[in-house]
């Protein structure tokens, strides 16, 4: 938004609005143009922090203990299928055993907890899950 001098200043609320008083450099607006676009648009892949809050878009969740070494693994092969025996062993390193059930169940839970921030695991038969963005 450009705001002609003399005028208040907008109160902005949305982290992806932005203004600037005319007149204004044009190499100005053109970085704030871009800024916005990187603030709207660069949290396309979900990432996921040290302390076990998983990113997605504007939206966050936490994420357990257990659950972390899966999701890194899921994190980092966001859109490629990911083999079921690979998450096998994420599973045996956080809890020491690993059975078919404890996976199922830590895919279960992961996919209730993802939903709130629009992702989803899906099954690829015969092979793995894989983690995209849900689908409306």
């Amino acid at each position: 938004m450009v705001v002609e001098a003399g005028n208040d200043a907008p109160v902005c609320v949305d982290p992806t609005e932005d203004w600037i008083r005319a007149p204004a450099p044009r190499g100005d607006v053109e970085a704030r143009i871009q800024a916005l676009a990187q603030r709207a648009y660069g949290r396309q892949t979900p990432t996921l922090d040290a302390t076990g809050i998983l990113y997605f878009g504007t939206d966050s969740v936490a994420i357990s203990d257990t659950q972390m070494g899966i999701m890194e693994h899921f994190v980092a092969h966001y859109g490629e299928v990911v083999y079921r025996s690979e998450l096998e062993q994420q599973v045996s390193k956080a809890t020491g055993k690993i059975t078919r059930n404890a996976l199922d169940l830590q895919i279960m839970r992961l996919r209730r907890r993802i939903a709130s921030v629009g992702l989803s695991i899906c099954t690829v038969w015969g092979r793995g899950y894989i983690l995209e963005a849900a689908t409306t």
